[in-house]
C-alpha cells in the first residue's frame, strides 16, 4: 500500500492538482490527508505499542495468542472507498499548505515507524493491548489491527486517487475529441 501511495507523488502536477467536478479533493489533498490521518493514528499506535510491551509482564502472551482473532473482514472494509459513512475530524482535513515533498517524506517516515513497531513485537506482543476504534464500529482493536487499519485507510484513498485520474483522463480525452470534431467540421 505504501509503495502504491508513493507512486502518486510522481504523477504529473496537472493531474495531481485536478479537482473532480464533484468538488472532491485533489490528489495532492488526498496525499496530505493520508499523512495527517496516519500522524494521528500513529500517536495512538505508539502509545499502544509501549503499553503492549509493558503488559508482557502482566498478561499471558500464550493465552492471548491461543484465543486470538484478527478482525480482517471488518478492517478490510476500511480499505473500500465509501463502504460505510466516515466523518473525519477537522484536524485530518488537508490544508494545501504543506509542500508535497514534505508530505512524501512524512509518509515514508510513517511507514518506517510502522515497520519498527512490528520489529519490536516479533512474538505477538501487539495483542496484549487494545484501544477503541469507533470507525466502522470496530470496537477494541489491538496494535496489529491498528497498523493494518492505517494501511487500509491509505488503500481507501488510493481508490479515490484512481477515480480522480480516470475523471481527469476522460475530460482530457473529451477535450481532444471535441477539438478534433471542430477541426473536422471546419474542414
Amino acid at each position: 500500500v505504501f509503495a502504491n501511495v508513493d507512486t502518486w507523488f510522481e504523477k504529473p502536477a496537472d493531474l495531481r492538482d485536478f479537482r473532480p467536478p464533484t468538488n472532491g479533493w485533489t490528489i495532492n489533498e488526498v496525499l496530505e490527508h493520508i499523512s495527517l490521518t496516519s500522524h494521528f493514528l500513529l500517536i495512538l499506535i505508539d502509545k499502544a505499542v509501549t503499553k503492549a510491551l509493558k503488559n508482557i509482564n502482566n498478561l499471558s502472551l500464550t493465552k492471548e495468542l491461543a484465543d486470538y482473532h484478527f478482525e480482517k473482514e471488518k478492517l478490510d472494509e476500511v480499505g473500500l472507498y465509501k463502504s460505510f459513512e466516515w466523518i473525519r475530524p477537522e484536524h485530518m482535513e488537508p490544508t494545501g499548505q504543506v509542500p508535497l515533498v514534505q508530505v512524501r517524506e512524512t509518509i515514508q517516515t510513517q511507514l518506517n515507524r510502522c515497520l519498527e513497531h512490528l520489529q519490536n513485537m516479533p512474538n505477538g506482543e501487539g495483542v496484549l493491548y487494545k484501544t477503541t476504534m469507533t470507525v466502522n464500529n470496530l470496537g477494541k482493536i489491538d496494535v496489529y489491527e491498528y497498523i493494518y487499519f492505517l494501511a487500509k485507510h491509505a488503500e481507501r484513498h488510493i481508490a479515490q486517487m484512481e477515480r480522480n485520474e480516470s475523471e481527469y483522463l476522460q475530460i482530457q480525452t473529451d477535450r481532444i475529441f471535441g477539438s478534433l470534431k471542430t477541426v473536422a467540421f471546419m474542414s
